[in-house]
């Protein structure tokens, strides 16, 4: 029987900064309506599922062919980490799965072409697991004692001289299921994917976030 490839989508219903942002209307579409969009592009996935607990998440989801997996809601909270959702839809489902990629939400807006680049990587380098990062270009610091200590930087250095640190962006995660079910997304050996890209910035939790996602729609969108 063929292994397969998935894409999980998970999106809680609760949101206490922005009530309902899963299903607000960014770009005349609902927010998760573009990942789902965006996974069923790509015919190496086999299926495209939503984990959620919240049933105007599912109704969208449906009506746009992807799957629902029906999340519990012990494992909807504030605090429950995403790997027990993701955990959760694979043993809802019967297939056997192989690679699961895991699209966010939140992160609405990636580059065309960027999933074909990093599931390429991922099966030609025999991967165990791959996430997308951002090169960091501010400089930051620590305040202790109200008094402001540079931590990646020296007093007067050139922002293009600074040291190379990256921030987990969000946009794709690709891993094994069983290395899921052995309570990872990102191995120990995961491969960081450089990706610096405007919608890299895109992460939305608050009001100004969307407002910035619908800007970017309106004026940097890739058609």
């Amino acid at each position: 029987m063929k292994l397969k490839t998935i894409a999980i989508i998970p999106a809680r219903g609760g949101s206490k900064r922005l009530p309902h942002k899963n299903i607000k209307l960014l770009g005349e579409k609902p927010l998760i309506l573009h990942s789902i969009q965006y996974a069923k592009r790509h015919n190496f996935i086999d299926e495209v599922y939503v984990s959620t607990d919240c049933t105007d998440i599912m109704k969208v989801a449906i009506e746009n062919g992807a799957q629902v997996i029906e999340r519990p809601h012990e494992l909807a909270g504030d605090y429950e980490p995403t790997i027990s959702a993701i955990k959760h839809a694979i043993l809802s489902i019967p297939s056997p799965i192989e690679n699961v990629i895991i699209l966010q939400a939140t992160n609405p807006l990636r580059p065309k072409e960027l999933l074909n680049d990093v599931f390429k990587c991922y099966t030609q380098h025999a991967l165990s697991s791959l996430f997308t990062v951002t090169e960091n270009t501010k400089k930051f610091g620590k305040i202790q004692q109200n008094k402001f200590i540079p931590y990646n930087y020296s007093p007067g250095q050139r922002s293009q001289d600074l040291e190379k640190l990256y921030y987990e962006n969000g946009l794709i995660y690709i891993t094994k299921a069983k290395s899921i079910m052995e309570g990872y997304i990102m191995t120990p050996d995961a491969l960081p994917y450089i990706v610096n890209h405007i919608f890299a910035n895109v992460d939305i939790d608050t009001i100004e976030d969307f407002d910035y996602a619908e800007y970017l729609i309106k004026n940097h969108e890739e058609k």
